[in-house]
């Protein structure tokens, strides 16, 4: 865990199992409850023996209609349908950029009972394995509830229940936000202009008890970007859809510490980042994570800053 310091300017390396005394009495602790649900479905175009596609479920829009990307997304058009068991398959309804598409979901039998029978957990792909058993939990964090992700809250990785009760004893509350992971997270960023930069749209919901937890806060302490984005959104309402992209530039009003991963360049979460310690001191604590060998996004490390 590399510490960062806003006030000091400054950075050191420590461990994550010694995160609980940056804790201080009077802290909220803010983590993202979202489940990660088997989003990943591997299929063939119009039938079994046609082109392999792979399809990332994004959200369910309406009944049964979904968002999702599609690679390769030449080869998924409107009308096809892809077929991922005899009881199950998708029709294509529209085409969007960079292989988003909205498609039906057809099948013989509930379709959340299917996506656990043929779904898969949607690791990144940087992760270059198909996932198996032990991703199921693995990338899952312990206090997951709410089924809606299709990535999950990657800082919240790092908690064990252990950790979580080392936090009450140095005085934390903690209080959940629900943000579904999506495109709105983790798409790469496209536009050279920040003006122009517009991302997908992302549910999420904070329950009255944990929004009075975070209102009466001495320091709200954000595990994850999620966390920082639903809190930022929710000075207007305590559920709906979030666009907020958040860049240099941006002025907190109410995120005060955040421990977040390590992100890829000309991200939107890297932006974040950037706006919240300043971007000059990331960049130098990105080089020393660089030199360090820190390890990078999903399994990775983390980095605290206060």
């Amino acid at each position: 865990m590399l510490v960062v310091s806003r006030e000091r300017r400054s950075f050191h390396d420590d461990s994550f199992r010694n995160f609980s005394k940056y804790i201080r009495a009077g802290d909220c602790l803010i983590l993202n409850n979202t489940r990660v649900f088997r989003a990943r479905l591997h299929g063939r175009r119009n039938h079994m023996a046609g082109a392999e596609l792979e399809v990332l479920l994004l959200r369910e829009e309406e009944t049964n209609i979904w968002k999702c990307l599609v690679k390769p997304a030449k080869r998924a058009r409107a009308g096809d349908r892809i077929l991922f068991s005899d009881e199950f398959s998708a029709e294509i309804l529209e085409e969007g950029e960079f292989g988003e598409r909205s498609v039906r979901l057809i099948a013989a039998a509930p379709i959340a009972e299917l996506l656990d029978r043929c779904g898969e957990m949607p690791l990144p792909p940087y992760i270059e394995r198909r996932a198996g058993a032990a991703d199921r939990e693995r990338y899952q964090t312990v206090f997951a509830a709410h089924t809606g992700s299709a990535a999950a809250p990657t800082a919240g990785l790092h908690f064990t229940p252990a950790m979580l009760d080392r936090c009450r004893a140095a005085g934390a509350k903690i209080a959940y936000i629900t943000l579904h992971v999506g495109l709105g997270t983790f798409a790469p960023v496209r536009e050279k202009r920040l003006e122009n930069i517009r991302l997908h749209e992302e549910h999420f919901e904070i329950a009255e008890g944990d929004a009075e937890q975070i209102r009466l806060a001495k320091r709200r302490f954000c595990v994850g970007t999620t966390s920082v984005r639903a809190i930022e959104s929710a000075t207007t309402a305590m559920r709906g859809e979030t666009r907020l992209f958040i860049h240099p530039g941006y002025q907190f009003r109410a995120a005060d510490a955040l421990l977040t991963n390590f992100h890829l360049p000309e991200s939107s979460l890297l932006m974040l980042v950037s706006a919240f310690a300043g971007r000059e001191l990331v960049l130098a604590a990105y080089h020393h994570a660089v030199a360090a060998r820190y390890r990078f996004f999903s399994y990775g490390d983390c980095m605290l800053i206060e």
